[in-house]
């Protein structure tokens, strides 16, 4: 109706001329001293207005209905849309849109094949995370059960390189997995307490090498996410303070606390490392950004971050950072309340 309205307003100018021409009409028969001037004119006046509103009715719906063709057209630009369109427009215009036809399906040809290669590359890419995890697994088999038989800074060192591509190889499946078409979260109550206790062992290692002292503080608290999810996102934030510990303190720290407040919980994670320089803090969160390589930045592939705000955004919760350089590094998980 909305439309109809919007044709009918475009045609009004041709009432007003039509209206003019009937007032010069009048004129003249006034000036003519016609017997019949008086019955004439009202007779004149409606017979314009049926006359425009019969034109306008039947030119809108013509317009409706070539609208309503181009807009199948440009969702689905096959030849039985395209034929549709072409009855509905005039003969000068048929060849613009026969041209337009072939190259809208000339591009969704070139997106099909792009999105098949998108998928078989994302299928590629998990395969072949999957088939790494098997080599993985054997050693870290080997390392449990044969680890008295390895000399211990053999051994150490083996899991050091066990836990770093355990890391490498999660980050590339969730970066698939981000990247995809196919986002399998499983949403339900996840005890905060426990996902962040699976995380710190995963990461143990890596903290026991730095010296870490580690302090949590966080009650009995669910989130409503994606376990798997949230502990990717956590164990992005621990990586990098571990990265980008001070290696002039004696101690690097890692404190985790939770703060309730009337709408939402939010999750600090601190550490006392090198910190941001305040010139690199708006681009943290940029793919591929490492910062200044003299502060430890030659260590990292720049994706942590990147992928912790994608993985957030994903899963519907806030994600902030605060810093000053030298004087450490917090991330901030806001979960807000349902």
């Amino acid at each position: 109706m909305r439309n109809r309205l919007l044709y009918l307003c475009r045609y009004l100018p041709w009432l007003a001329l039509l209206l003019v021409v009937d007032a010069v009409s009048a004129l003249l028969l006034w000036l003519s001293e016609a017997e019949a001037f008086g019955a004439l004119i009202p007779l004149i006046m409606l017979g314009t207005v049926l006359l425009f509103s019969v034109t306008a009715l039947v030119l809108s719906r013509g317009e409706q209905k070539r609208e309503n063709a181009f807009r199948a057209f440009l969702n689905n630009p096959d030849l039985i849309n395209e034929e549709n369109l072409i009855r509905s427009v005039s003969a000068s215009d048929r060849e613009n849109v026969r041209l337009l036809g072939t190259l809208l399906r000339e591009k969704d040809a070139v997106c099909s094949r792009a999105r098949t290669a998108a998928e078989d590359y994302e299928e590629y890419v998990e395969a072949w995370a999957h088939e790494t995890k098997t080599p993985l697994s054997l050693l870290t088999m080997v390392l449990d059960n044969q680890g008295d038989e390895i000399p211990a800074p053999a051994a150490f060192k083996l899991e050091y390189v066990r836990s770093r591509l355990q890391e490498y190889i999660s980050q590339i499946l969730y970066y698939a997995r981000l990247k995809g078409g196919r986002k399998d979260y499983l949403f339900e109550q996840v005890d905060l307490n426990d996902c962040i206790g699976e995380v710190l062992e995963d990461y143990s290692l890596l903290l026991k090498e730095k010296n870490f002292r580690i302090t949590v503080q966080v009650p009995e608290f669910s989130a409503f996410t994606d376990r798997r999810g949230m502990s990717f996102l956590l164990g992005q934030i621990i990586s990098n303070a571990v990265k980008y510990s001070d290696s002039r303190k004696s101690q690097p720290e890692l404190a985790i606390s939770l703060e309730q407040l009337e709408t939402e919980d939010v999750l600090h994670i601190c550490d006392n490392g090198v910190g941001v320089k305040e010139c690199d803090f708006p681009y943290i969160f940029e793919k591929g950004f490492t910062g200044d390589p003299a502060d430890a930045g030659m260590k990292a592939t720049g994706m942590g971050l990147y992928l912790s705000r994608k993985m957030a955004d994903d899963l519907g919760l806030g994600l902030e950072a605060r810093s000053q350089s030298g004087r450490g590094f917090e991330m901030s998980i806001r979960f807000p309340r349902l």
